[in-house]
């Protein structure tokens, strides 16, 4: 059984590793921070409190000076989860890995690239760390990457007409998590903290290109990368917030009643031959009924695969193959495939769309994102003792970090 501990969770990832109940994870968590954690402690015990499922995590709360110093003397546990403030996050990491802790730390990793140095120095040996990517285990996700390494279905990466892979993702500033309004604390919205939009969302989207090319600790040559700015009126950030005001340390970043949120970002770059483009982008408020927005399309020489969420889905993840020639040829193998994978998805089927073929993947754990965070949960506590270390995750880590690195030191600071 493992103690969970946390160290100034700062950020809501935190709490929601502890959605569910864990076979592996003792009821009582270990919490370190300077001072209480008010919006952390809210959420778990909405999670104790619900009417389904209800958890029955008992907190312990440390506070006071140097929570890691103290941490470190007292190691009620074996697992440390770290989501937070991202400037610091690598230098703490580096800390607790050398003091043999294991460590679940959310994205991103980096805000500059001078923190390079220390993702390598953590996933080298030693304890344990993973990243806290929930991407990888939509099924959507999932069934994209096998339909791409179908040649009868998608053939080959098409590298003739722009990016083979297209992928984009629209996030909101103001949202609600387990059913109530987030709040965000106000160093969210300073990008020396919390990383500009290349530090932050392309983590996720350079994880699933490096899944979909099956290249997951190859080199990539960066071709292009480039940020821009959310306009953030005050109004806006009070509620978010809790602030009526921008703080000074954000001042040079505010005109009039609107900060300047350089949450934005492009990013180019090629594997083995294949193009990839990635764009991400923060809106104000999370629409009506609705949410994040996704987008991937993926193109092969026989199919294109596309999975799509936002507006015009409703909300709801869409898989779709297109086939692009030998519609008949691509039908039948996307049956066998489909046929295959049954036992893992039952009821997996695909229907004709007015775009070729839509694939109806019943609901599974993991559907939802905030659902993802105790599988993520589960894989880290599994991988501890199974397999070797470092693995190839670590070194898929490693290579999407070099790239984000790259790309930050060509970005103006």
């Amino acid at each position: 059984m493992h103690t969970l501990i946390f160290l100034e969770p700062g950020h809501f990832h935190a709490a929601l590793t502890l959605r569910e109940r864990h076979p592996l994870v003792r009821d009582e968590i270990v919490v370190y921070a300077a001072e209480e954690p008010v919006e952390f402690l809210g959420l778990v015990e909405a999670f104790n409190r619900r009417s389904e499922r209800p958890t029955g995590w008992r907190p312990v709360v440390r506070t006071g000076p140097d929570p890691l110093g103290r941490l470190s003397r007292e190691r009620p546990g074996d697992v440390v989860i770290l989501a937070g403030r991202n400037d610091r996050k690598m230098a703490l990491t580096r800390r607790l890995h050398d003091a043999s802790l294991h460590v679940l730390a959310d994205k991103p990793w980096i805000t500059t690239a001078a923190s390079l140095d220390d993702v390598r120095h953590v996933l080298s040996g030693g304890a344990r760390v993973m990243e806290m990517m929930t991407g990888r285990h939509a099924a959507t996700a999932r069934l994209a990457e096998r339909l791409v390494r179908e040649p009868e279905v998608f053939g080959t990466f098409d590298t003739g007409e722009g990016p083979a892979i297209r992928l984009a993702s629209v996030h909101h500033l103001e949202k609600s998590v387990n059913g109530a309004p987030l709040r965000r604390p106000p160093w969210y919205f300073d990008v020396r903290v919390q990383g500009d939009g290349l530090a932050d969302i392309p983590t996720h989207l350079v994880d699933q290109a490096q899944r979909l090319l099956d290249a997951r600790d190859a080199a990539a040559e960066l071709v292009g990368a480039r940020c821009w700015s959310t306009s953030v009126p005050r109004a806006l950030f009070a509620r978010v917030t809790g602030l009526a005001d921008f703080p000074p340390e954000l001042a040079a970043d505010v005109e009039g009643d609107v900060l300047a949120y350089a949450a934005n970002a492009e990013l180019a770059f090629r594997v083995r031959g294949v193009d990839v483009h990635l764009a991400t982008r923060w809106d104000l408020t999370e629409p009506p009924g609705g949410g994040d927005a996704h987008d991937a399309t993926i193109v092969g020489t026989r199919a294109r695969v596309r999975v799509e969420q936002g507006p015009r889905t409703g909300f709801r993840r869409r898989l779709v193959v297109e086939p692009r020639r030998d519609t008949a040829h691509v039908s039948a193998a996307l049956d066998r495939a489909l046929a295959a994978w049954r036992s893992e998805f039952p009821g997996l089927a695909a229907v004709a769309a007015p775009e070729g073929y839509e694939v109806r993947i019943p609901a599974v754990p993991g559907t939802a994102h905030e659902a993802q965070f105790p599988l993520v949960l589960d894989e880290f506590l599994r991988s501890l003792t199974n397999g070797d270390w470092p693995d190839e995750r670590a070194r898929a880590t490693l290579a999407k970090y070099d790239l984000l690195a790259r790309a930050l030191a060509t970005t103006p600071a």
